[in-house]
């Protein structure tokens, strides 16, 4: 130190850096969400798969927190979005069915951070968007809307002009339409059906497995576009200072999976990135659900709680001061309009899952994917009529019993029904008693929410 500098001067330049360095922990941080649609987790090589290595989402992985338990309450794409924006559970918000709207009178994270100051937009899939009332998003070009396009050309530019000219704190969704069907992109040649891992509750037929490689070459192309973000939020300057979320949505159209409340359609992934604050190389088994994101993002912005939502911030868990978000996940299905009414409700914990199946007598059918048009269907049918283990497989997705209870660590696939088992009537009992209070708190009256909606 120079000593002939006047000591007042040596005070001041230090407080200025002190208050300058406040100034930056306690500034507002950038949230980019980039979203896949209808994967199945479990391929992701940062998860366990086997199939392909995902290698931007694992690298991404590697600079953030992977959480293992990311649950989604209704296995199908509005339901979910729905969800994420509000904060709400799918009784509460109103569409917990299918392509059914939203009440009009909610208010959405679009509301609640652009109060806090922050520019709110999404560019690609679209779903949930609608009414703008409730959903006031700027929205971006650049990643396609329509999920069901043959095509999914994008383009950064717009994604990269946004970011660079916002002189607030902005959060962007990111909706990828990869890799719903009609799994039309990607290079195929990167798999070989012959051998590829299929999951242990899929009846293993040729059809199935080109299927397969269709739907494996559009998760390389989510992988493509994570890293893609990645880089054009690092070129842009806001690396430092932005969260970054990958999420998985819900489980792949194949049988057991989207619009099923198993595992297979329900679990989802999430890997958050945020430098100083979300320690890197890091795994949490905390349960959180879709309806967390909203009171976390509003946390992270420096907002107070937003009162009557039924998701809870899970902001201790990012900072690495708590282990825990929640105790159990909760599930609802309403089979309407994806085929006749067929609805379930589900809740779990981190190691068991109950499931009610409240029309049990009846037959579950999606007309997406069981029909005679479908090849891999038909052709697991065909099997399962020489094969005793496969008509198991077949028809654990047609006729079901009224509860099935599962253990989750030595059952991922839930393949082993224990609800026929004394030595679990206490934990069934237990169970079966937290959904049912939470279908009333919901208001929530069960197979009666199952009927068709008005569209209008």
């Amino acid at each position: 130190m120079n000593h002939k500098v006047p000591l007042l001067f040596w005070v001041l330049l230090f407080n200025g850096f002190v208050a300058k360095s406040y100034a930056q922990a306690e500034k507002q941080p950038n949230i980019v969400v980039i979203m896949a649609d209808d994967l199945d987790s479990r391929q992701l090589s940062c998860y366990g798969g086997r199939n392909l290595e995902t290698v931007n989402i694992d690298r991404l992985a590697t600079e953030g927190l992977k959480f293992n338990q990311a649950i989604a309450s209704e296995a199908m794409c509005v339901p979910t979005r729905a969800s994420l924006f509000t904060g709400l559970y799918p009784v509460r918000h109103g569409s917990y069915q299918n392509h059914k709207p939203v009440y009009d009178t909610l208010k959405s994270i679009g509301h609640y951070l652009a109060a806090l100051g922050y520019t709110v937009a999404l560019t690609g899939k679209d779903h949930s968007t609608k009414p703008r009332t409730v959903f006031p998003f700027e929205i971006i070009k650049g990643f396609e809307p329509n999920c069901v396009s043959p095509t999914d050309d994008y383009s950064l530019a717009d994604v990269k002009s946004f970011m660079r000219g916002q002189q607030k704190p902005f959060c962007l969704f990111v909706m990828s339409i990869n890799p719903h069907a009609p799994w039309t992109m990607g290079d195929t040649a990167e798999f070989d059906p012959a051998k590829l891992v299929l999951p242990p509750h899929w009846v293993d037929t040729r059809q199935t497995r080109t299927q397969f490689q269709k739907y494996l070459a559009e998760v390389r192309r989510l992988d493509n576009q994570v890293g893609e973000l990645m880089q054009a939020v690092k070129e842009t300057g806001k690396e430092n200072n932005t969260v970054f979320v990958f999420l998985g949505e819900q489980g792949a159209q194949f049988p057991g999976a989207k619009w099923n409340l198993w595992d297979a359609g329900q679990k989802s992934s999430m890997i958050v990135r945020w430098p100083g604050v979300v320690k890197p190389q890091t795994v949490t088994n905390a349960i959180v659900q879709y309806e967390d994101i909203t009171p976390t993002f509003i946390d992270i912005a420096g907002g107070q709680p937003v009162t009557n939502l039924d998701g809870r911030s899970f902001l201790g868990v990012l900072q690495g001061k708590k282990q825990q978000a929640r105790d159990v996940a909760y599930g609802i299905h309403n089979n309407f309009p994806e085929g006749p009414p067929y609805p379930i409700r589900s809740v779990r914990g981190s190691k068991y899952k109950l499931l009610l199946n409240l029309m049990p007598g009846k037959n579950y059918h999606i007309k997406y994917m069981m029909n005679p048009k479908n090849t891999y269907w038909v052709s697991w049918k065909e099997k399962a009529e020489k094969s005793p283990e496969d008509k198991i497989r077949v028809e654990r997705n047609i006729r079901r019993p009224p509860v099935e209870f599962y253990d989750l660590e030595k059952d991922p696939y839930e393949l082993h029904n224990l609800a026929g088992d004394k030595k679990y009537a206490t934990q069934i009992a237990a169970y079966r008693a937290k959904l049912e209070q939470w279908m009333r708190q919901q208001d929530d009256p069960g197979a009666a929410l199952d009927v068709p909606f008005d569209r209008k």
